[in-house]
């Protein structure tokens, strides 16, 4: 459940406060820091390698393994499906897009992303079908005959 969030102007994060010097809201000065953190991380991290992954989730079946990852905003071009063995990736890239004016603020993801799963059992790989609606991946990974679940009946003895 989502609870209201509650503006009130004038809040602390609002206000100027000239006894510690600072001139602008003290929010400007956040924006700022976390600007600088996150080019500090994106400039640490190795070349090629990807920047971040999408939130997923796994959840097994009777007959499968289903894989949901957000990918809002991604085409379906740009979104890469590699199935080997019993690991599956899912690589792409979230360009940016184009605007008028001056940025402000941004905390979308952009550049290249990478998910990567190791599933737990045999499965058919050459049967792995994927769908992409309304900016979720959807990635069905059926299971081998021998892995999925068996009811056995009691009899009588």
């Amino acid at each position: 459940m989502t609870l209201p969030v509650r503006h009130r102007p004038g809040s602390l994060l609002e206000r100027r406060l000239p006894g510690f010097g600072w001139g602008e809201p003290i929010a400007a000065e956040f924006d700022e820091l976390f600007q600088r953190m996150n080019q500090l991380l994106q400039s640490t991290s190795a070349p090629g390698e990807p920047a971040w992954s999408p939130a997923a989730d796994m959840r097994e079946t009777d007959d499968a393994y289903v894989i949901e990852a957000d990918l809002p905003g991604i085409k379906r071009d740009d979104i890469d499906i590699e199935m080997s063995e019993r690991e599956l990736r899912i690589t792409g890239e979230c360009k940016e897009r184009e605007r008028e004016g001056v940025l402000r603020r941004s905390t979308r993801r952009t550049g290249r992303f990478e998910y990567q799963a190791l599933l737990p059992a045999d499965v058919r790989s050459e049967e792995v079908s994927a769908t992409l609606h309304e900016g979720v991946l959807t990635v069905t990974v059926p299971k081998s005959q021998a892995t999925k679940p068996r009811h056995i009946e009691i009899t009588e003895s």
